[in-house]
């Protein structure tokens, strides 16, 4: 079990596989799973000879689960720190849904000016901003989000059952093919984390606004997302992070949900590789 001790005293656990004179290939995960989320791409990595690392964010999974920090800021300074600690360059850094954003502010932040990242993607990600606002009339409402708090604070394990059953990985769609070890594995890895850090990671995800991450962005930048996607419209999501990047490329996928790197992880794991090596 490896861990590293951030400077607030948040101890963040993290996996670090393969040879470690390879090119890394750093995951962040979604809200509010954890490093596990990324076994299907972590294994497939390793098998065609990369080092492969990913961290449960502060308050998910094993990370220790601290009452402070639960913001964007935090999480990629707390990404910087196993960066740093396992000194890894010429890294490619891949997030999903909210680890997206956190990918986002990373690069901007930290990664880039250390010189740190070769390249970046971002799967079904939040930047730059979910919230309806005056200046984005075409968010979701605060009501939507004040929602998922209620329901978190109400009965976590119910809610969380029903993301993984319905929406997250479109089992609700007619004439899907439903994996109750999907939905298990997704519940058993929100569970394992902070009620807390789920309850204000919603706030981190939803309000806060990356536009000037993803300008700051220079590296070669691969967007990807399903315009199937219940939780993080791609209109409002993948459709402006390719305008606001500098170096980016797009692929939309027909039909696919938010959680597809889990229910088409052969595909999304075959382009992945192919934006790597390209």
């Amino acid at each position: 079990m490896a861990y590293i001790t951030t400077q607030d005293g948040a101890e963040i656990f993290y996996k670090d596989w393969g040879p470690k004179d390879a090119q890394p290939i750093v995951f962040h995960h979604g809200w509010p799973l954890s490093s596990d989320d990324w076994d299907a791409q972590m294994l497939f990595f390793l098998g065609e000879g990369y080092r492969v690392v990913a961290h449960d964010r502060r308050g998910h999974g094993r990370s220790s689960q601290i009452d402070t920090g639960h913001d964007m800021d935090h999480y990629a300074a707390d990404a910087s720190a196993v960066a740093e600690h396992l000194d890894l360059r010429n890294a490619v850094h891949i997030g999903h849904s909210t680890g997206g954003g956190e990918v986002a502010r990373y690069v901007a932040k930290f990664g880039q000016p250390q010189g740190r990242v070769a390249k970046a993607v971002l799967v079904s990600s939040v930047p730059p901003l979910m919230l309806q606002t005056e200046s984005h009339p075409a968010g979701i409402p605060l009501s939507v989000f004040d929602g998922f708090r209620k329901s978190l604070a109400e009965n976590r394990a119910a809610f969380f059952l029903d993301l993984a059953s319905g929406p997250f990985y479109g089992f609700n769609r007619p004439g899907e093919t439903v994996s109750e070890g999907v939905i298990r594995n997704w519940w058993r890895q929100g569970m394992m984390g902070s009620a807390l850090a789920h309850h204000a990671g919603i706030k981190a995800f939803s309000e806060t606004d990356q536009t000037e991450d993803l300008k700051a962005i220079t590296v070669p930048t691969l967007v990807m997302q399903g315009d199937d996607d219940q939780i993080v419209p791609y209109a409002e999501a993948a459709l402006l992070q390719i305008k606001l990047l500098k170096n980016g490329a797009l692929k939309i996928y027909s039909g696919y949900p938010h959680g597809m790197l889990t229910t088409h992880a052969d595909v999304i794991n075959a382009d992945l590789l192919a934006f790597i090596r390209s």
